[in-house]
């Protein structure tokens, strides 16, 4: 595949930022171009262990589940192309590009469009979670390179994000944690009010909701508690929200305090439907390790989701619950436990290019 085309010049671009010119950040349903993935590194081969070949075929299995409703990019470091290839088949197209690691939501770009077909990248640094694992100048270099590779015009965004630690509805309203941002490691220099406003103005949105907490360090310790494990727009004014009912759990109070904080309008004036969503599974070994698997850290492909289960009998009723409240699309789940091992899930593992010109 050569790079794709972006349509209208961007010298107009320059020295603005992206909400000025009318650009803003899709939600994730609406339609993709495809999907881009990056593939488990050797040089993070330790973080995967005895478990590492596991990790390389569950990921293939993710891609296969995708490209069922959209093309898929898999990103390979160099000279493991061929590895990636040999597990990922004929129909997912493998680049390689220097990576350190593979949690593509997190270290890769935010595409953001505007009404006239233009695509651009909005690029916020990336510092590894809070410098956790190093190296990452790769992983911090990956949103320039892919907006080279398609052709995108390149916001630098002064400001430290993740990808999973938003969720948007594409009509002006961004949920966030404050666990994440408001976190020391990501933006010691910038209070709250100034992040609010960076995020309007490099993502389009006109309305920014603070959660208080993703799920505790006990579940999530890498991210500090990203959006993608506890919340996600599904259709425009809904929001699946992950909730608690045992008020003896670490995670009950901050989770009920989400509630609350979501009992509110969205950028149109809309009142915010909160679907309550309380289904995870138990425990599962991967090697001595348990893992639960969160079923909300799903990706919105076209006209899907996809969705991590646990392998476990569990799932079918998470998958039901899910059909149930988006009975538009189709939900297809894909058993991926070591993805949890380490560190993730499909949503965290994926990130989508808009669809320009639809």
């Amino acid at each position: 595949m050569s790079p794709a085309a972006d349509g209208p010049t961007t010298e107009s671009l320059k020295g603005s930022t992206p909400a000025s010119l009318g650009f803003r950040m899709p939600a994730e349903w609406e339609p993709h171009e495809r999907c881009i993935i990056g593939w488990p590194t050797e040089i993070r081969g330790e973080l995967w262990g005895e478990h590492y070949l596991l990790a390389k075929a569950s990921y293939a299995t993710v891609a296969h589940a995708i490209r069922r409703f959209e093309p898929v990019l898999m990103l390979a470091r160099p000279g493991e192309g061929g590895v990636a290839r040999s597990y990922c088949g004929n129909e997912i197209e493998v680049v390689e590009m220097p990576i350190d690691d593979s949690w593509l939501r997190d270290s890769g770009p935010i595409f953001i469009t505007r009404p006239d077909g233009v695509r651009a990248v909005a690029d916020f640094t990336f510092n590894s979670w809070g410098e956790k694992y190093l190296p990452y100048d790769n992983d911090a270099a990956i949103g320039r390179r892919l907006a080279e590779y398609f052709g995108c015009e390149r916001f630098a965004v002064p400001m430290v994000l993740e990808g999973g630690g938003i969720t948007v509805d594409g009509q002006g309203t961004l949920i966030t944690t404050e666990s994440c941002l408001l976190h020391p490691s990501r933006n010691p220099d910038l209070t709250k009010d100034e992040m609010t406003q960076l995020l309007k103005d490099y993502l389009g949105v006109e309305k920014v909701i603070w959660l208080k907490s993703g799920l505790g360090l006990d579940e999530d310790p890498d991210t500090d508690g990203h959006v993608d494990g506890v919340a996600a727009f599904v259709d425009p004014g809904r929001v699946l929200l992950h909730m608690i009912r045992d008020p003896r759990h670490p995670d009950f109070e901050n989770l009920a305090e989400n509630r609350e904080r979501l009992q509110t309008t969205d950028a149109r004036g809309r009142e915010i439907e909160v679907i309550e969503f309380d289904r995870r599974s138990r425990p599962v070994l991967v090697g001595d390790t348990p893992i639960v698997e969160n079923y909300i850290n799903f990706y919105q492909a076209n006209g899907a989701l996809v969705v991590p289960t646990s392998g476990t009998e569990d799932d079918e009723a998470a998958l039901d619950r899910l059909r149930e409240i988006v009975p538009g699309r189709e939900v297809v789940g894909v058993p991926c436990p070591v993805i949890g091992y380490g560190g993730g899930g499909v949503h965290c593992v994926t990130q989508q290019l808009p669809a320009i010109g639809v």
